[in-house]
């Protein structure tokens, strides 16, 4: 059995001058999710609509389940389910409305199992489509990308507008979809999302593939901005020479500083003082790339 479900190859699309994605070079394994971590505009869209054929590469090639996703598009689409970024639905028709319809469009749909989704998600079902919130829309668009067990899903910014309470229920789901021994593939903004759920991630920026991570080496590489609050004024000398942390500052009885990869060696120096407060300021994955891909290198897990 073949164990790679997306293969790229040098696959690269630009509309005209404008780049959308850049010769893109990497393997999906099946029965991992993996994560394509990017900021908004980086390409991860373009990526996720040429593989689904809605759009041609300009060069380079993909294959889905060892399918061409040109030639073989219609029967790749049968065992995908996917969920747009920007999610169209039919305005008029109810909840229970569109995926009835989707259901026969798909054929061999369990109603029951789509029942089950609907409960875990909290998704009302009777309202009319054009009445729902952004996050309630979204839940449907999430019903019928997982109601007929795809081999694979492709999931474009999946957890935009859900509710916390939803998104832990999305992130069981997923755990379900991986237990199964299926695949996903999951754009993401969101780099805590993206650490919890995904076995190896793909870090896209202005649409070239700048490295490919396992999560544990993500995490090794997590870049935090603190800011520790002690009882009394400290001195600047005590943490300057401490692992992984640099940047560093020190204000009466504030320290502020940046730590890159485990906080062990940072704590264990805070625990010299009294530490009244401790706050973490989530870089933006602008600064990550900055501050470990500013050269462009690959990294292959």
């Amino acid at each position: 059995m073949n164990d790679v479900v997306i293969r790229t190859e040098g696959l690269t699309k630009f509309y005209g001058r404008q780049r959308g994605a850049i010769g893109l070079q990497f393997e999906v394994r099946r029965g991992e999710v993996f994560g394509y971590l990017g900021p908004n505009g980086a390409g991860k869209t373009t990526t996720i609509r040429t593989l689904l054929d809605f759009i041609r590469p300009t060069r380079g090639c993909a294959t889905i389940f060892g399918l061409d996703t040109h030639r073989d598009s219609r029967a790749i689409r049968r065992r995908v389910g996917y969920l747009p970024g920007e999610l169209a639905l039919y305005e008029k028709l109810t909840g229970v409305e569109l995926l009835r319809y989707v259901s026969h469009l798909r054929e061999g749909v369990e109603w029951r199992f789509v029942e089950e989704l609907a409960t875990r998600l909290d998704c009302d079902l009777s309202h009319a489509i054009h009445t729902l919130s952004h996050g309630n829309r979204q839940k449907i668009g999430l019903l019928q990308a997982f109601m007929h067990k795809p081999e694979l899903l492709i999931l474009d910014e999946p957890t935009l507008g859900l509710d916390p309470l939803v998104q832990q229920e999305f992130y069981r789901l997923l755990a379900e979809v991986k237990a199964d021994g299926r695949t996903v593939f999951l754009s993401s903004h969101i780099l805590p999302e993206v650490e919890r759920v995904c076995d190896r991630v793909g870090i896209i920026r202005e649409g070239r593939l700048i490295a490919v991570e396992s999560v544990a080496t993500l995490k090794a590489r997590a870049l935090r901005r603190l800011e520790v609050h002690f009882a009394v004024p400290v001195p600047q000398e005590a943490f300057a020479r401490v692992a992984g942390v640099r940047d560093v500052t020190v204000e009466n009885s504030i320290l502020r500083c940046t730590v890159m990869g485990s906080l062990d060696a940072l704590i264990k120096a805070a625990a010299q003082f009294e530490v009244v407060n401790v706050i973490s300021h989530e870089p933006s994955l602008e600064e990550i790339f900055l501050a470990y891909y500013s050269g462009g290198e690959n990294h292959a897990a």
